[in-house]
């Protein structure tokens, strides 16, 4: 890894900023999905497909970007992945037609997938060991913040431009943040590129990735947690009062932000990624059996909120503490953004599953079972990295 003494704060802000870029590729279709009928009428169900195919490729190659990325570059990977994204924001805002449409979404996705993978395998290269911590936990905010803000930015310019404008402003600010990074990231020392693996060995990089309980990890307790996260604020809503749903709902991502970049950083001075990741998960579930007892309990839903904090920046902090080499802290980002696809794409069809078959208390049970799952995910794999370190000696 390259490090340097001095954190370059102004460039961990500009690659954020890109973050947000890369959050908005999801969060510009969900606040206007309601108003996606009005621009494609003949989509009927179909809508669906204008959130989920930006994931396609992130389930698809999400494991095997971090090769394609140490390749290619990871300075150019992020670049180039911001324009795309912006070329692909500013056709969407020219009214396509829909399967025209649904195909520039999935090339997006193919930006959104450069982005996550690049610019967190980038961070750690501009900052010194003390605070690489606290810059991947503010860079763990960017879905957050990016739906926050085009929740309280994006709504009123669409009530202006219509959500066209919307898409085209989105496309503007890609421009602007790839022409920004395509300079500050001259001077950003990144190590060597790598060859490209055959094709015929991607089947083999998939199980060398999966195999290591280093690499893996992170993107084990990842998985679980957005499976939960988004879902949860997406079903929530109903089984809330209603004097205080919009409140509880808005503020809840809010306080997650807020405790990852407070509690979170602190105690990532004090123990290990991995063991901050296993508290979140662990004050998630005690949050969660409160909120089963007393449904619709406001201060349930912030403590849940807090305790998923702990879990967000830490999960991508766990990554260069596991993972020493740039090439491999890529492929274990590449894997985080496979997990979190995966996970953004199953949890809300399976909350909604448990709420048919069971209610609340179903929908309970199953978020239970998946703070569990991912405190058990990573204490079996810290056994199996003991385990491969004292083989390895």
């Amino acid at each position: 890894m390259t490090s340097q003494p001095i954190t370059r704060w102004s460039v961990v802000l500009i690659i954020w900023a890109a973050g947000l870029g890369a959050g908005a590729q999801y969060g510009k279709i969900s606040i206007v999905f309601d108003q996606l009928a009005a621009l494609y009428p003949q989509a009927g169900n179909s809508l669906s497909l204008t959130m989920s195919m930006v994931g396609l490729l992130g389930i698809l190659m999400g494991v095997v970007a971090g090769g394609f990325v140490a390749s290619f570059g990871y300075r150019r990977s992020l670049v180039w992945a911001l324009w795309i994204g912006a070329a692909m924001s500013l056709l969407q805002a020219l009214h396509l037609p829909y399967g025209v449409f649904l195909a520039t979404r999935l090339i997006e996705g193919l930006s959104h997938l450069g982005i996550v993978v690049a610019a967190p395998t980038l961070i750690p290269q501009i900052c010194s060991p003390n605070h690489r911590g606290t810059a991947l936990s503010m860079w763990s905010t960017f879905f957050g913040v990016s739906f926050a803000l085009l929740a309280w930015l994006g709504l009123p310019l669409v009530g202006v431009v219509g959500v066209t404008g919307l898409f085209a402003a989105h496309g503007v600010i890609m421009g602007v943040l790839a022409l920004v990074l395509g300079h500050v990231l001259k001077s950003v020392q990144v190590p060597p590129r790598l060859p490209l693996p055959p094709l015929a060995e991607l089947p083999a990089l998939h199980l060398q990735i999966y195999s290591s309980a280093a690499k893996i990890a992170p993107a084990a307790g990842w998985i679980f947690y957005t499976s939960c996260f988004v879902a949860l604020l997406t079903v929530l809503p109903p089984f809330l009062d209603e004097t205080v749903r919009v409140a509880v709902i808005g503020a809840m991502p809010l306080i997650s932000i807020a405790t990852s970049m407070t509690i979170g950083v602190w105690l990532l001075r004090k123990v290990t990624a991995v063991q901050v990741v296993q508290l979140g998960f662990a004050l998630s579930a005690l949050a969660g059996l409160w909120l089963w007892m007393m449904p619709s309990a406001p201060l349930a839903c912030f403590a849940l909120a807090a305790a998923f904090g702990l879990v967000q920046g830490a999960s991508f902090a766990a990554v260069p503490q596991l993972n020493d080499a740039a090439a491999d802290q890529a492929q274990s980002n590449g894997a985080m953004s496979q997990a979190g696809n995966l996970g953004n794409s199953a949890g809300t069809p399976l909350m909604v599953a448990a709420i048919a078959l069971a209610g609340y208390d179903g929908l309970m049970a199953v978020m239970l079972v998946l703070f569990f799952g991912g405190f058990a995910a990573h204490a079996v794999l810290g056994r199996l990295r003991l385990r491969q370190q004292q083989t390895a000696n």
